[in-house]
């Protein structure tokens, strides 16, 4: 009995060390090159598995040439699809949702496809999007309260109401990383001339190294 007891106090103990080691691990870097400026991000280590794949991509060069091919002015900038914007790596990531991490402006979220055809919310392996957004009132974050059927934080309600985002996609698609630097190329980009699918006209492409 006192074996069983030792094995399980030895159990949770490694598992409250390894949480403490993630939570103050360093968080990795990438400065993403654009012709409109650099934008300098973080990517959480509470969502491991977009956070290894986004490295993954870097160090293989597949973000390296591609576009940002989905640009919607006060929502969001969209890249990651490849040369084309369209293309893909074929697989898709589980949702990981954390709870304080939500759609404030500068946020560095996953694409993925619509709730029809994919219900567990499941992340495009390699498409992302940086949130411009837009800045709410009271009234309409308390209205999006009542449709969404959730309370927004303090801390979300003021971000909201100061620098912005967009608040109908929390809880819905996976939030891990943040711009650090260069939210005023955001803002750039998203105003750019756009066509079909919201497409810009001229390409912006990019190119994504690690910081160190």
């Amino acid at each position: 009995m006192k074996k069983i007891i030792f094995s399980f106090l030895f159990i949770v103990l490694f598992s409250r060390l390894n949480y403490a080691q993630t939570e103050t691990q360093t968080e990795v870097k990438f400065l993403i090159k654009t012709s409109y400026g650099d934008i300098k991000i973080k990517l959480y280590n509470e969502t491991p598995k977009h956070r290894d794949n986004f490295i993954k991509l870097v160090k293989d060069g597949f973000y390296n040439g591609s576009i940002f091919h989905r640009v919607i002015n006060n929502f969001m900038i969209q890249g990651g699809g490849a040369s084309g914007g369209n293309k893909d790596v074929g697989y898709t990531i589980s949702a990981e949702f954390v709870s304080k991490y939500f759609h404030k402006k500068g946020a560095l979220a996953a694409a993925r496809m619509p709730d029809n055809i994919n219900p567990n919310k499941e992340s495009s392996g390699s498409q992302f999007y940086i949130v411009q957004g837009k800045v709410y009132t009271d009234d309409e974050l308390n209205s999006f309260e009542q449709r969404l059927n959730k309370k927004f934080t303090a801390e979300e309600r003021k971000a909201y109401k100061t620098i912005g985002g967009t608040p109908f996609l929390d809880g819905s698609y996976t939030v891990f990383g943040d711009v650090i630097d260069g939210i005023g190329v955001i803002d750039k980009i998203a105003a750019v001339k756009t066509g079909n699918g919201d497409k810009p006209i001229e390409d912006i492409k990019m190119t994504i190294e690690e910081l160190k």
